[in-house]
C-alpha cells in the first residue's frame, strides 16, 4: 500500500519523500509544480496535477492502493495571504475539501497534515501548547484553521482520522545536499539570508526592530526539515496504530530572533551579509516558540538537528552548491 503525499516535490514535501523513501515506503506524489520542483523528488510515483481537478484525483486513487495521504499542498505565504484572501480559500480550503471528497470515495481513512503556529495568533503565553486559544493573526493561519476544523467534521460524520501538525519555521536542507530550500520568489527568512551571502541581494530586510523581544526582531522557533519529515511519518504510523485523530506542535522549544539567525548565517559562511532595518509587515506576531512536548510523548518524536548553527549550515551546504536553485 502507498503514501498518497500532496505537494510532494515542494519544500517540506519532498524532504518528506525522501524519508518515506529510506523507510521503505511505496511513495505517490501528487503536485502542480507550481511552486514545487520535479527535480526535488527523489523517487515515487508523480501525478502532475491540481487537488481541485477532480477527474485527476478520482485517477489517482483507483489507480493506486492509497493507505493514508500526507497533506502539504497549500499556498502558504503570509504577506500574499493578507492581499489576496481569495486564492488562500480557494486553494487551501477548497483544495482540501476535494481532497477529503475523494478520500471519503475511495474508502481512505487516513490524513496527516501540514498545519501552522499561524493558527494560534499571538500567544496568550510561552511556550505555545496544543490547547492554547485560536485566534489568527492573518489569512493564511486562519484558511490552516479552517482546514483542521473541517478535517474533524469529516471525523465525526466519515471516520476519517487526521493528524493536524502545527509547525514553526521549516528549515534546512537534506544531509546528502541533493535537495534544499527553492522558492521562486523566496519569501524565508534563512534562504533570503543566504542569497544576501552570496550577493544575490544586496541586503537583508529586519522588518521592525522595535517587537517587546531582546533586540527588538521577531522571534521564532526553527526546526530541520528533516525532523518535520519524520514526524509527518511518525504521525502516520500513529494513525496505523488505529489512534484517534489528535494534534501536535513540532518545534524545538527554543526562540531565536531575526537579528540572532543573521548574525549565526555570518559564522556559518564567513561572509558578510548586509542589513536594512524596515516597517512591521502586517500580521507578524513578535514571538512563536512550540511546546512539543506531546508530540516528543506521544510520537516518540525527538528532533535530531536542534541547533541553529546545524540548520543553517545544512542549508549553506545546498545553496552554495545550487545558487540558482533547481535545474539552473
Amino acid at each position: 500500500m502507498a503514501i498518497l503525499v500532496t505537494g510532494g516535490a515542494g519544500y517540506i514535501g519532498s524532504h518528506t519523500v525522501a524519508e518515506l523513501l529510506d523507510r521503505g515506503e511505496e511513495v505517490v506524489v501528487i503536485d502542480n509544480l507550481v511552486t514545487g520542483h520535479r527535480e526535488a523528488l527523489l523517487g515515487g510515483k508523480l501525478y502532475e496535477g491540481d487537488l481541485r481537478d477532480k477527474v485527476t484525483l478520482k485517477k489517482l486513487f483507483s489507480e493506486n492502493d492509497i493507505e493514508a495521504v500526507i497533506h502539504f499542498a497549500a499556498s502558504s505565504e503570509v504577506g500574499e495571504s493578507m492581499k489576496n484572501p481569495a486564492k488562500y480559500y480557494d486553494n487551501n480550503v477548497y483544495g482540501t475539501l476535494c481532497l477529503l471528497e475523494a478520500m471519503q470515495e475511495a474508502g481512505v481513512n487516513k490524513i496527516v497534515f501540514s498545519s501552522t503556529a499561524a493558527t494560534y495568533g499571538e500567544p496568550e503565553k510561552l511556550p505555545i501548547e496544543e490547547g492554547d486559544r485560536t485566534q489568527p493573526k492573518n489569512v493564511y493561519g486562519e484558511t490552516k484553521l479552517t482546514m483542521e476544523r473541517m478535517m474533524a467534521w469529516f471525523d465525526q460524520v466519515s471516520g476519517i482520522k487526521y493528524v493536524a501538525l502545527r509547525y514553526f519555521n521549516a528549515s534546512g536542507a537534506h544531509k546528502s545536499g541533493k535537495i534544499g530550500e527553492d522558492h521562486r520568489p523566496e519569501s524565508h527568512l534563512i534562504p533570503l539570508v543566504l542569497q544576501a551571502a552570496l550577493k544575490q541581494r544586496a541586503s537583508i530586510a529586519v522588518f521592525g526592530e522595535d517587537y517587546p523581544t531582546e533586540d527588538g526582531s521577531c522571534v521564532r522557533d526553527y526546526i530541520h526539515v528533516t525532523d518535520l519529515g519524520d514526524a509527518h511519518i511518525r504521525a502516520v504510523d500513529y494513525l496505523r496504530g488505529g489512534n484517534d485523530s489528535n494534534v501536535f506542535n513540532l518545534g524545538n522549544g527554543q526562540g531565536f530572533s531575526v537579528k540572532q539567525v543573521i548574525e549565526t548565517a555570518k559564522q556559518v559562511t564567513g561572509l558578510d551579509i548586509p542589513v536594512m532595518i524596515q516597517e512591521r509587515r502586517g500580521g507578524d506576531p513578535a514571538v512563536l516558540v512550540a511546546s512539543s512536548d506531546k508530540a516528543r510523548s506521544v510520537l516518540g518524536w525527538n528532533p535530531q538537528y536542534p541547533d541553529l548553527a546545524d540548520i543553517i549550515r545544512s542549508a549553506w551546504n545546498w545553496h552554495s552548491e545550487n545558487p540558482q536553485g533547481y535545474g539552473k
